[in-house]
């Protein structure tokens, strides 16, 4: 696989990774009983990025690990999936 398309899998497994790691450990305002005027009470109370960062990267790279290793040294990939609407021919 080219360099290109490895780092667009890793950044598209990176990205949806994310959304995943955002909402564990989050503490929102309300939750502390301390909402700053003119924000939402569901608004976090310290928002951790680096640590966002740091463990979406990690748990990023395990997967494309994973992801990169079955496909390599196991052959599969994608066109092993079942398919679920039939193929038409003509």
């Amino acid at each position: 696989m080219a360099i290109i398309s490895a780092l667009a899998v890793y950044f598209v497994i990176w990205w949806l990774t994310l959304f995943v790691v955002l909402p564990i450990g989050l503490r929102t305002q309300e939750e502390d009983h301390d909402v700053v005027l003119g924000t939402v009470a569901s608004a976090p109370t310290r928002f951790r990025a680096f640590r966002v960062m740091m463990t979406t990267t990690v748990v990023s790279a395990l997967i494309y690990g994973g992801w990169y290793v079955a496909s390599a040294y196991f052959g599969i990939s994608v066109n092993d999936l079942p398919r679920i609407l039939p193929e038409f021919r003509k």
